[in-house]
Formats: C-alpha cells, sequence, structure tokens
C-alpha cells in the first residue's frame, strides 16, 4: 500500500491564462532601454533625417 500525497489529488490547470512565464519583450530591448526618447510621431525624425537631394 502505497501513502498519497496531498498534491498528488489537488487538480492542475494545465490552460491556466495567467501572467506569461517570460515577457515578449523585456524593458531593456525598447527604445527607452537604450536610453531613447520615442516620440508619437515618425514625422519630425523623417524630415529631419531626409537627404538633402530632396529638397
Amino acid at each position: 500500500m502505497s501513502a498519497q500525497h496531498p498534491d498528488d489529488m489537488r487538480p492542475v490547470d494545465l490552460f491556466d491564462e495567467g501572467l506569461p512565464v517570460l515577457p515578449d519583450q523585456t524593458s531593456d530591448d525598447t527604445d527607452l532601454g537604450w536610453g531613447e526618447w520615442r516620440s508619437d510621431s515618425n514625422v519630425s525624425r523623417l524630415l529631419e533625417e531626409r537627404p538633402p537631394h530632396w529638397d
């Protein structure tokens, strides 16, 4: 006869939608993580970086 541990009888939900084990992207893998500020729009950046022959 074998003794059963209480955890052996505990139901386990294999489809638990709780917090992810690992995030999809870490905070240091973003523009802010690299110390760069990111604006809401790329328009100003694109206008600043356009080639001189576009004038």
